[in-house]
This record gives structure tokens, sequence and C-alpha cells, in this order.
């Protein structure tokens, strides 16, 4: 009996005490698991719906695709798939070798950039500049700009493709303020030494579309611009008169206007070089004009 009560004390005792590890394991704080035991009613959980899926996809913001990704969409478009590529290192981008002169028509410098900026408007222009001078650039100048529309210069039918769109802030009843010309002849002089543009390639939009566009207006300084070297001008101190055998609408021609529709140009001529009389007749003068014009092209 004696040997049982000892027998017992010590089992007790190390049933009691054990390990460290044994007692942190049996630390009332340690957390218990509990299974859960209940089951799920798969009829209950309801499924979103495929309309409701779209919504949710489409309720998520898409990154506003800027110029850069455009071109960098287009840049990738335009390799072909089907053929190995090894890059040549010898190319150029668009190079523009006109300006085509634009007014907003519009009421101030904002709006027109805002209007830039619209998806349904499907109209831009390279630069911009505001009556006070203030010269914001809205493409580069390697892109090409849906400015100039419809339109045809000589032999070219697509200028938006070879032409730089400059618009000035004015709604085409008034006359351009001289710090909005003065910052447009340092632009002017910047693209036409950068790009090695013709003299004869300073354009007007009315130029290149005849009838279906009169900007820049009557109060455009057509005369000051050529005397800096943007565009031509005739000699007024030799406005001799044209020989018997001078055709005027060749002369037109020649000088790179659309005579499709030939009132259309008359006009736009007279618009440029005569300002004070935009009828669709030729006088005299305006005919002296012309062949003294036309002798500088051929």
């Amino acid at each position: 009996m004696r040997g049982f009560c000892y027998f017992v004390l010590v089992f007790w005792l190390f049933t009691s005490c054990g390990t460290p590890k044994q007692r942190v394991l049996r630390n009332g704080n340690t957390p218990v698991l509990h299974l859960d035991v209940v089951k799920i009613n798969t009829d209950s959980v309801k499924s979103p719906s495929i309309s409701e899926l779209l919504a949710e996809e489409q309720a998520v913001a898409l990154p506003v695709l800027t110029t850069e990704h455009k071109f960098d969409t287009q840049w990738r478009e335009g390799i072909n798939k089907n053929a190995d590529w090894a890059e040549a290192i010898h190319y150029d981008i668009r190079k523009p070798n006109f300006v085509i002169i634009h007014h907003t028509a519009q009421h101030s410098l904002a709006q027109t950039i805002r209007t830039f900026q619209l998806e349904h408007t499907k109209v831009s222009a390279h630069y911009v500049i505001g009556k006070d001078g203030r010269v914001v650039q809205m493409l580069n100048d390697y892109l090409r700009s849906w400015h100039a529309g419809r339109s045809k210069w000589g032999n070219v039918t697509d200028m938006n493709s070879v032409s730089l769109g400059i618009e000035l802030d004015n709604n085409g009843r008034e006359p351009f303020p001289e710090a909005q010309v003065n910052a447009l002849m340092t632009l002017l002089d910047t693209l036409k030494t950068k790009y090695r543009i013709p003299f004869t390639n300073f354009l007007g939009h009315a130029d290149v579309a005849p009838g279906r566009k009169n900007d820049p207006s009557t109060f455009f300084p057509w005369k000051r611009l050529a005397e800096r070297g943007f565009g031509v001008w005739y000699d007024e101190r030799n406005l001799v008169p044209p020989p018997n055998n001078f055709n005027y609408v060749d002369a037109l021609r020649i000088i790179g206007y659309d005579v499709s529709n030939l009132n259309a140009t008359i006009v736009a001529f007279k618009q440029k070089f005569i300002v004070t009389d935009v009828s669709k007749e030729l006088t005299d003068y305006d005919r002296r004009v012309l062949y003294n014009l036309y002798r500088r092209y051929f």
C-alpha cells in the first residue's frame, strides 16, 4: 500500500508539471480552432448576371489616351505581323512643307482649345495664338492635324498631310492685334528655318479651300508677312498691263489655286490681294496684280 501511494504521487507530479513547451501549449489563452459544420445551401447563393458583370466592367474608369499613346498604337498597327521585323535606322516622320493660317471664328483662346479637345468636333491644329500673343502648341509638328479639310493647292489634294495648321484667335470680323501678329511671325520664322519651308508655301485657308472657307479674313496683313518672307506679294510699283493673250485662269492655276469653281477662286484671290473689292469679276487693276504675281511663278 505504501508503494502504491508513492507511485500515484510520482505520476501526479509528472503529469501536472510537464515541460515548458507542454505548459505553453496547454495555456488557456491559446485560441481554439472550431470547425463550422453548418452546411451551405447553394440554392440561396445569388450569382451575378451577365448584365451585372458587364455593368461592373463598364463602371471601371478607362485610362485617357494621349497623343503619344495613339501614335504608339498606330506605330504598332503599321507593322506587318506576317513578315519578319528588322528595323532600319534611316527614315523620317512626316515633314511639313506648307503652313496654312486660319482664324478661329470663335470668341476666346480657351474656347478654341476646348473645341480641339472634344471628340465630336473632328478638327484640330498644331498651334493656336491668342490675342495677347500667347502661343499654345496642340500637336507635334510631325503629326498630321485635321485643319485644312477638303482642300487643294497645285497638285496636292491632301493638304493636311503636308502642312502645319496655325489658328489665330479671331472671330473674323476684327483686326488682328499687334502682339498676335508679332507672335505669329516669330513662330513662322522658327518653322521656316527648321523645316526649310519655301516662302511661297505660306498660305491662308481660303487659298486652299476657295468658296468653302474665307479665313483668315480681309483684316489679315498678308503684305506685312510677305515682306518678312512668309508668302508672296505683288510689286505695287510695277503693275504693267498684261499682254492680250494673257490667260488669267491659267495664271491662277499656275500660282496654285484650284479653279474648278472659278468664281469662288477669284473671290479668294481678291480677298487676299485686293481686299477692298471681293466681287467675282476681275477688273483691269486686278488683272495687273494677277499678272505681276504670275510672273513670279512662271
